[in-house]
């Protein structure tokens, strides 16, 4: 009986709390076939309710960054990487947004991610499917 119960206080708090588990995502955009250098990277856990951000970065001078996060959840985070841009754009308004979701294998438990999602080199010129246009930034 006592190990019922040891048994389901465990369970209820590991739902209660979740695990906590993170993401790391690296990569280089570009712009013309130059660096797309100052280039907002948010990275974020998409929820049914409210997203978390996990981390919110801009590209360096040779168009690279490198974001990392994590979150506690009973189930797997399910994480994303918004890309705000204004290449190619020329005077319209608002910015350009790409959205990547990560693999689920490259999601660690625990708060230190063991692997790391390389998107490789992007060239932000091209219109992609599914890009949207965001005025606000909100994830």
């Amino acid at each position: 009986m006592r190990s019922l119960l040891v048994l389901l206080a465990t369970v209820s708090c590991t739902y209660a709390i979740g695990f906590t588990q993170s993401v790391a995502v690296k990569g280089r955009l570009i712009c013309n076939d130059g660096p797309a250098k100052d280039v907002r990277i948010k990275m974020y856990d998409k929820d049914i309710l409210v997203d978390t951000k996990l981390d919110d970065r801009t590209t360096d001078a040779n168009g690279e960054f490198y974001v990392s996060g994590g979150d506690s959840e009973v189930s797997s985070i399910d994480p994303r990487v918004n890309i705000y841009h204004d290449c190619d754009d020329g005077w319209t308004p608002c910015q350009r947004r790409l959205t990547v979701g990560i693999p689920d294998k490259y999601i660690t438990n625990g708060d230190k991610p063991t692997k790391v999602f390389d998107l490789g080199t992007i060239q932000l010129a091209g219109k992609w499917v599914g890009e949207t246009r965001d005025c606000i930034h909100r994830h």
